[in-house]
């Protein structure tokens, strides 16, 4: 897949842009705070139907405007021109995809796809549990976006089910009885959302598991392995040899945990088991990744994560655009190096960068500078 051009009206920086863009790679240069990663977050708003930076899309609408648009022509593996545009502002988001609006948002995602890392992409390895699980949900939801839906059916019936523990702790008697009951009913739907979620998750990490051992290896170069875990709070029924483990089994653990924790629950007001609680361990060697890697081994740990899921990624659909924010100052000669032989592997990569030495790859350049507020984008031939 290529991205063959990206518009911009009134995105974050920038008043109006337009980048015609070809295979290989595309640099994107300039001094910090230019806007370079705001062009990244508009792919990455299209692509995934979100920000990696913001939770809404209002930050997205350049300041003094009421809405603001992006658009992408998008050429698939099989050679079809596409297009997603994106209207951003009051209300709800408007898409439209190859020239007709789409009823859901969600319809436009997926039609564009991308592997993004970004200096905030660290906290998978040195964030808390909810960082892991991030990356783990992002990367389903764009292998299959029936995940998405999936995971937010999860989430609907764990807000319920909370809401019942939390009124539960306050009655007794035959309201408290009626309540129970009630949530017994919510507990099964837990079970049977939370299983499907558990499953695909253990599948993604399994087959994650050769490629990022592989990658960071050639980042690193360095011996050690690179083991990845699902560490669930329904127990370690989900180690089993298959591929794709079997929801049938993690349902029954499920229910038994739940059980166990039951008097935890009514007395906290609060779900303690399911996917919601669950990890992704990450070891170097012996060693857990959080609290030991170096900075350095810490980096290429996070980047072999998002590298990997490029082979995730293609293993259904078409290849995934490569995004790389600011990615080769936090690395050293070698790894730069490294990291500039992998990118060969893939079909297009956007590269932003401060200094062009630091970037060891021939390809298109464009320069981004900010003035008086607004950011311009000129490709260096125009500019000479």
């Amino acid at each position: 897949m290529l991205l063959r051009r990206l518009e911009l009206a009134d995105v974050r920086s920038y008043s109006r842009a337009r980048l015609e863009l070809d295979a290989g790679v595309t640099l994107l240069l300039g001094p910090n705070a230019q806007g370079k990663t705001n062009l990244l977050e508009a792919v990455v708003r299209v692509a995934t139907g979100g920000s990696h930076r913001v939770a809404t899309d209002a930050p997205l609408v350049r300041a003094g405007t009421d809405a603001a648009v992006i658009r992408c022509l998008v050429e698939t593996d099989a050679g079809r021109r596409r297009t997603v545009e994106l209207q951003l502002g009051a209300g709800r988001a408007r898409t439209r995809v190859d020239g007709q609006d789409v009823r859901r948002a969600a319809d436009g995602v997926g039609v564009l796809r991308v592997v993004l890392f970004a200096p905030e992409d660290l906290t998978i390895v040195r964030g808390d549990p909810t960082e892991r699980r991030r990356f783990l949900d992002d990367l389903l939801a764009q292998r299959r976006p029936a995940y998405a839906t999936a995971r937010a059916e999860y989430d609907r019936v764990l807000r319920q089910r909370n809401q019942l523990l939390k009124r539960a702790r306050g009655l007794s008697g035959e309201a408290r009885e009626a309540a129970t009951s009630t949530l017994q009913a919510w507990s099964e739907q837990l079970v049977v959302t939370g299983s499907a979620l558990v499953a695909a998750r253990t599948a993604a990490v399994r087959t994650l598991a050769g490629p990022v051992d592989r990658f960071y290896r050639d980042l690193a170069d360095r011996p050690e392995r690179v083991s990845l875990h699902y560490r669930s709070t329904v127990g370690d029924v989900v180690d089993d040899e298959r591929t794709v483990p079997e929801t049938a089994p993690i349902q029954a653990a499920f229910r038994d945990r739940l059980a166990e924790v039951a008097a935890d629950e009514r007395d906290r007001g609060v779900t303690l088991v399911g996917p919601h609680r669950d990890d992704l361990e990450l070891r170097i060697g012996s060693l857990p990744a959080k609290g030991y890697a170096s900075h350095g081994e810490a980096w290429s740990l996070a980047l072999s994560l998002k590298l990997a899921t490029f082979e995730v990624l293609v293993e259904v659909g078409d290849r995934p655009v490569v995004l790389l924010d600011d990615v080769f100052a936090e690395l050293d000669e070698v790894r730069r190096a490294h990291l500039a032989e992998a990118c060969r592997r893939f079909d297009q990569v956007l590269v932003t960068a401060a200094v062009e030495a630091d970037v060891p790859l021939d390809g298109e350049r464009w320069d981004v500078t900010l003035v008086e507020g607004v950011t311009t984008v000129v490709h260096r031939s125009e500019a000479a």
